[in-house]
């Protein structure tokens, strides 16, 4: 029976209560626990039995008795407040404003675990966004409707270029010549592309960066933010990703926006999934996570894309820092297994002065090839970046080469690799965190550092397209 109050706790472990069963208690159901203080704790419904429900409290449990405390099912899941108000808003990880402006004036509420998309009603992502940055939009272009994360390590700049692509994404449309233009997340017109960031287990520090960053350049009215800092409960850190993705769908699928939904960083998220775990006695797997890791991370991922009968689109670049750089481990491991590509950070290239220090082989983009091209971003993408890529895997293999017989024996082809390798890491892809390239600077660039290349290497480039894009920079 809903509204009916229960007295008294089976016992209390950390943030878990445990209680006799209620008729009709639902996974994931709100609970409202009062203590002898008076005070009034929400909490969510984690595990179920024959006999007994496991609520895990937001907050602390202290002041909390077995005996007279009371708790109260409210027979509903947790939910979100939308409405128009959305965009420049601060919330916490629980979806409540922060800012100091009140709540939102909307009676609209939606559940944060979202539904299923129909398969058959999701429409294949094609389109262009550029986010300004040479190494993502040249060689592992995200499109509009794709997860694209971005695997990093401790100590690595992931947080700068996490605000540098809310500061620049935009949707640009070349209309076949490649000139950008139709609006970004500090500029966009109508306001049709729009940012959802979310952060998960950060300092207050790295909290107040990414506030203070989008105030300054002032993209923040265009933004919706969700902070769930490092000292908040593990279950608001659970919980935040699904605010932030809610707030996401009813910008995209009601409001028909393009929302591009930063998350950092996944491996506190999967911390937080482990401690809870353990808390309720699961058999843990691999690395000590719960054996359900991939189909939780995939509840978030699967969020990301478009619709049919909405113009609305939702593109994701989650965040995360590798454990000791390894890619094997399970969160970027399975991660790589949900979503269509990665971005990899480097931490060679940081230590040699690169920004962003994009790994240029690992990288990868599953959805590039039908994003780019005439009419999305030009003719000559597909080309180069194929070119570029080969190039570069040969820099590596010859790098090895000069580390072991040295580099004065090695020949003339394999020095004037040497010098287009340390061309393209300092023209292509390193930049400044504020320099913005559009489309058309970023295949220039790339054209001008092929041009350290012998032309009978460039075999992967169509012979028109040297005439009219190679040979202008060689005679400069």
């Amino acid at each position: 029976m809903r509204g009916v109050e229960y007295r008294g706790l089976a016992r209390i472990e950390g943030p878990v209560v445990i209680t006799q069963r209620s008729r009709d208690v639902a996974f994931n159901e709100v609970v409202a626990v009062y203590g002898r203080d008076g005070g009034r704790r929400l909490g969510r419904v984690v595990d179920l039995s024959a006999g007994y429900t496991a609520i895990q409290i937001f907050g602390s449990t202290t002041g909390l008795s077995a005996d007279d405390s009371r708790v109260e099912f409210l027979g509903r899941p947790m939910e979100l407040r939308v409405g128009p108000g959305l965009l420049g808003r601060v919330f916490n990880g629980l979806g409540e404003p922060i800012d100091g402006y009140g709540s939102l004036l909307s009676s609209t509420f939606l559940d944060v675990n979202g539904f299923p998309i129909n398969p058959y009603a999701r429409v294949y992502p094609r389109d262009f966004i550029q986010t300004g940055i040479s190494a993502i939009d040249g060689m592992n272009t995200l499109i509009r409707g794709q997860k694209l994360p971005i695997f990093s390590g401790s100590g690595l700049p992931h947080n700068q270029l996490a605000a540098q692509i809310v500061r620049q994404a935009r949707i640009i449309n070349t209309g076949g010549g490649g000139n950008a233009g139709d609006g970004d997340a500090g500029n966009t017109g109508a306001g049709d592309f729009v940012i959802v960031f979310c952060a998960m287990g950060v300092k207050y520090d790295v909290a107040r960066f990414f506030l203070t960053d989008f105030e300054r350049s002032g993209v923040l009215a265009n933004v919706v933010v969700f902070l769930s800092l490092a000292d908040a409960p593990s279950l608001e850190r659970l919980v935040a990703p699904r605010c932030a993705l809610t707030a996401a769908e009813y910008l995209a699928y009601q409001q028909n926006k393009h929302v591009l939904v930063v998350m950092t960083d996944m491996t506190n998220y999967c911390e937080a999934l482990r401690e809870v775990s353990s808390i309720r006695g699961e058999v843990p797997s691999r690395k000590g996570y719960p054996g359900y890791l991939y189909s939780d991370l995939a509840s978030l991922y699967e969020r990301a894309g478009k619709i049919t009968g909405s113009s609305g689109s939702i593109t994701q670049i989650p965040i995360l820092t590798m454990p000791n750089d390894d890619i094997s481990h399970p969160i970027p491991d399975l991660s790589g297994y949900i979503t269509e590509g990665q971005i990899v950070l480097d931490r060679e290239l940081t230590q040699r002065g690169v920004y962003p220090p994009v790994a240029g082989l690992p990288s990868l983009s599953r959805l590039m090839k039908d994003g780019i091209g005439p009419g999305m971003t030009r003719e000559d993408h597909k080309d180069l970046s194929s070119q570029l890529f080969a190039a570069y895997s040969k820099v590596k293999s010859v790098r090895n080469l000069a580390s072991i017989i040295g580099e004065e024996e090695l020949s003339g082809s394999d020095k004037s690799y040497l010098k287009f390798g340390e061309t393209f890491e300092q023209d292509f892809l390193s930049q400044g965190e504020y320099e913005n390239r559009s489309i058309e600077q970023t295949l220039d660039a790339g054209w001008k550092v092929l041009s350290r290349l012998p032309r009978e290497e460039l075999l992967r480039v169509d012979q028109k397209y040297l005439e009219k894009y190679l040979d202008p920079q060689r005679k400069e």
